[in-house]
């Protein structure tokens, strides 16, 4: 995300197919995170479900439903910071 914004280096976008996959991502995320001492300074959304957002400080976490997804479009609003496509095994 450097230089395009100032307070994180990267996020990390991913969707489930529901809200409780959303928050099923965000809990597993958390919790191994969590095993290596790093916690969010923030997270929100987990209520919902539709967007979680998890700040890491070095990275943000962005969890989303596919409507979600679609209706926000982060991608094309960071259309100018270099992008890495990570398949799932």
């Amino acid at each position: 995300m450097r230089p395009a914004c100032t307070y994180t280096d990267f996020f990390v976008v991913c969707t489930g197919r529901n809200a409780r996959q959303t928050v099923s991502i965000h809990d597993e995320v958390y919790a191994q995170l969590k095993r290596d001492r790093i916690l969010p300074t923030s997270v929100d959304g987990t209520k919902e479900g539709t967007w979680i957002v998890a700040d890491y400080l070095d990275v943000v976490l962005h969890v989303f439903t596919p409507e979600a997804r679609s209706f926000y479009r982060l991608e094309d609003l960071w259309a100018d910071v270099p992008t890495l496509d990570v398949a799932t095994a």
